[in-house]
């Protein structure tokens, strides 16, 4: 171990330092995943006193395009010997790490394996993990790491979601960007966003598990305006998050909920999202941010999202009242017996198909597009457009439709239902 110069990113690290059995990794391309699996193999590889160590790819030859230099590499100073025709590397220990393709699961049948990596799981089948390689762990108990980008909702999708919902503790679900990696620069990755399908972006960089056509909200519904309209009110939205500690995860994902501050302009034409003001803040900041955004916007009604997070963060935005002689009223929204899914979907789904939400240009625009189009998820947040959808509440103004009412039932909502 004193002989090899292990450097990891900070997300790698957070991984390799994780004693979970089996860790499941969805990530963007360029983030390192190849990495930090070659260098698991080989530190695994050290620690094992027998059996195999294997990394697996879905054919063969990916595992060697893959796999072989960046072992040979990393590994220079611990390869006692290595043979390219067969795809196995011998360490000084005596302990064998070798590449397998998935497409022949023949190969990979009675063998005792301390340490298994599974890359581009969704390129697999999913029986070559269960009827061969789970079994093929059990007599050393040895653990197992799946690395993948998305294709879609399948198996992999399904061991995700596993890793990250459910109580068994032998599991571990990680979600990564290609933005994790910081030696991939960022202005790549945005030059790459524009010159591709905002889906195929999402899946490839963003690691977006959303099947292609089958989101609730579509792209070709959502539209820009940096103008602001003449004529309407604005109103103020606010969706709380927890207070008590923003540094600390409450979640197996380590994934908290922001609070999101949506500001509305509204009139008979529709919705003018002018911002969405969003973070993980402490209860005195989070009062701040909705005083600010009141005095900067002056809104005809403020509502707030009913609870004892509404009741927590009400007498500091009193003392800012009082403080700045600038007083307003604020509303209490509510669930209106509705599931949250339901409730974003009949505030929010009629209103983009009809053209009725025209979104301005903002940094917050990427967080929400991510959450619209991933919507309902439960891996992904949903707290900017839980927030935007509460502003049906605040402002109900009734549009009229250019079609004839012999032909179309006349809507009294934006909801389009």
């Amino acid at each position: 171990m004193t002989e090899l110069n292990v450097s990891l990113l900070p997300w790698q690290q957070e991984v390799f330092n994780d004693t979970t059995r089996f860790k499941v990794i969805a990530a963007g391309r360029r983030t390192g995943k190849s990495r930090l699996a070659a260098w698991m193999l080989i530190i695994r590889g050290l620690q094992a006193d027998r059996g195999h160590v294997f990394y697996v790819a879905p054919t063969q030859g990916q595992a060697r395009d893959i796999m072989w230099s960046v072992l040979m590499e990393l590994g220079h100073s611990v390869i006692a010997s290595s043979h390219v025709n067969n795809l196995q590397i011998k360490l000084v220990n005596g302990a064998t790490i070798a590449l397998k393709g998935a497409d022949r699961p023949e190969t990979m049948r009675g063998v005792s394996l301390r340490f298994l990596v599974m890359d581009e799981y969704a390129d697999m089948k999913p029986e070559v993990w269960e009827q061969i390689l789970r079994p093929a762990l059990a007599d050393q108990k040895g653990d197992a790491l799946f690395i993948g980008t998305p294709m879609g909702r399948n198996h992999f999708y399904d061991l995700y979601t596993y890793a990250c919902m459910s109580e068994d503790e032998s599991f571990k679900g990680y979600h990564f960007t290609s933005y994790d990696n910081p030696l991939l620069d960022e202005e790549e990755i945005n030059a790459a966003k524009q010159s591709m399908s905002a889906f195929s972006f999402r899946q490839e960089f963003m690691a977006s598990f959303e099947a292609q056509d089958s989101e609730l909200f579509k792209e070709k519904y959502v539209k820009f305006s940096e103008e602001e309209p003449d004529t309407g009110e604005y109103y103020i939205a606010v969706d709380l998050a927890g207070f008590a500690d923003v540094n600390k995860a409450t979640t197996k994902t380590k994934r908290l909920d922001q609070s999101a501050i949506s500001v509305v302009k509204a009139n008979e034409n529709g919705w003018w999202v002018a911002n969405i003001i969003h973070g993980r803040w402490g209860v005195e900041k989070t009062a701040r941010k909705i005083f600010e955004a009141v005095d900067e916007y002056r809104p005809v009604a403020v509502g707030i999202e009913k609870g004892a997070l509404k009741n927590a963060v009400l007498p500091y935005l009193s003392d800012l009242m009082k403080k700045h002689q600038r007083f307003f009223r604020v509303d209490e929204l509510t669930h209106g017996n509705k599931k949250k899914t339901d409730r974003i979907v009949w505030a929010l789904q009629g209103r983009f198909e009809h053209g009725a939400i025209l979104l301005n240009k903002g940094e917050w625009n990427t967080q929400f597009l991510d959450e619209l189009f991933q919507f309902p998820n439960p891996l992904v947040h949903d707290d900017l457009i839980d927030s935007l959808a509460y502003v049906d509440q605040l402002a109900n103004i009734a549009y009229t439709s250019d079609f004839e009412e012999e032909e179309y039932e006349l809507l009294d909502a934006y909801t389009g239902y």
